[in-house]
């Protein structure tokens, strides 16, 4: 249950970042949101708070922001049908019902002959008298349809009516919000933890070593190696490791004072690569100070969106294979695993999951953010859309292709955890 629990809070709290992103740019560009969805498949809870509904869904392998201009999002009143009309006290329809059953008081009906229900705002039809006349249409109108209602989207305020910048930036918030996230977890983990130092301070020195032969202590600072001077562990394992059976001087800062040791590591293989190594163990220091765990949080996460581009480069060039990739079942079993060593490891490893859910979203692919990116860089160097079906269909088959992706990679979970 508790590896449950970690698996819900840490992925959720990742596919609610990302959509919050878009959520929040889609806002500010003055797009109506009509839905705030985690999850997908059927709706567990929904809660309606002006504009947008806010919903859980059942399978909780992701979410989506509904921008109203989508495709499913568009309501048309065609010539001959009758709908019912509610006004308000400038006579403008508030309310259009389209199940012609249901009767409301002062309600009025009319037969359409044309609609704009997107620019102008108007609708025109023949009233109960024949008549033929026409009403505005209050930008905040509702369509009622079999019990559910929807507000209409006025062209202005609809995804596609806004400028390249402002869609672009939209969309990009989504994976931005991603590396956000796992800036504030970085930077929190260091102020409950400290920031690590790296200092090349010897933690301990293994029994019989070459380290302990030539007199090196715990707590020992290595300042220079042959006379050159250093500054992190790094470089000290790298000297060590680049010098098996040549002596070294190693220069020391300890209690007793300055002082000068040589030791020699010895020889060894380690799957196949010759290295040297002299007996000494490492656990770096921490500081906790606010500033420098800021500048720690934004640094780590640099670091992990290089190596996983590196990793990515890797698979494109042929030297990682597609077995190693992880869906669901394999981020559930790594969540499982890694909940054993704390909650801080949980919160490093929200921070990483967050750092590649924002890459993989921004890679050029259909039906990805990145994808969709591609298609504003076209607008914007043409000075005119793709067409809109055709780009349509581009992430349509985007889709089924990610799709079939993700059974394989779900399907190797499966057999490497179960089998």
């Amino acid at each position: 249950m508790q590896s449950i629990i970690a698996f819900i809070v840490v992925f959720g709290s990742i596919v609610f970042f990302h959509e919050l992103g878009h959520f929040i740019f889609a806002k500010r560009s003055g797009i109506l949101v009509r839905e705030f969805a985690i999850g997908f498949g059927p709706k567990i809870l929904g809660i309606n708070k002006g504009e947008t509904l806010y919903t859980i869904r059942l399978l909780p392998m992701g979410g989506y922001v509904r921008m109203a201009g989508d495709d499913a999002d568009v309501v048309e009143l065609q010539p001959g049908y009758r709908i019912g009309m509610l006004l308000n006290d400038q006579n403008e329809v508030t309310k259009i019902v389209l199940n012609q059953n249901k009767q409301l008081p002062d309600m009025l009906f009319l037969e359409v002959e044309k609609a704009d229900l997107q620019k102008e705002l108007w609708v025109e039809g023949y009233d109960e008298d024949e008549k033929l006349v026409r009403y505005n249409i209050a930008r905040n109108a509702v369509i009622e349809e079999n019990g559910s209602e929807l507000i209409i989207a006025p062209y202005d305020r609809q995804f596609n009516s806004k400028s390249v910048g402002k869609r672009a930036m939209t969309i990009f918030a989504g994976p931005l919000f991603n590396f956000i996230l796992s800036i504030i977890v970085f930077i929190a983990i260091a102020l409950m933890q400290g920031v690590p130092t790296y200092e090349p301070v010897i933690a301990g020195v293994v029994k019989d070593s070459p380290a302990a032969n030539a007199g090196l202590e715990k707590g020992d600072v290595v300042t220079a190696i042959n006379g050159k001077s250093i500054d992190s562990w790094q470089q000290l394992s790298d000297a060590i490791q680049n010098n098996p059976e040549n002596q070294l001087t190693l220069d020391l800062k300890r209690n007793s004072g300055n002082e000068s040791i040589k030791v020699t590591p010895t020889k060894k293989t380690i799957e196949g690569q010759t290295i040297g190594q002299i007996g000494v163990q490492y656990q770096s220091p921490v500081e906790k100070n606010p500033l420098k765990a800021i500048a720690f949080g934004f640094s780590e996460t640099y670091h992990w969106i290089i190596k996983i581009f590196t990793i990515l480069g890797s698979l494109i060039t042929g030297g990682f294979s597609i077995d190693a990739l992880s869906g669901p079942v394999g981020i559930y079993k790594a969540t499982e695993e890694v909940a054993k060593y704390g909650f801080v490891n949980i919160m490093n490893w929200a921070a990483v999951l967050s750092i590649n859910l924002g890459i993989m979203n921004l890679l050029p692919l259909p039906a990805l953010d990145g994808g969709r990116l591609l298609f504003f860089g076209f607008e914007a160097v043409r000075g005119k859309p793709v067409d809109r079906q055709k780009e349509g269909m581009v992430h349509f088959v985007g889709i089924v292709l990610l799709m079939i992706l993700m059974i394989a990679v779900t399907w190797n979970d499966i057999q490497r955890f179960f089998f």
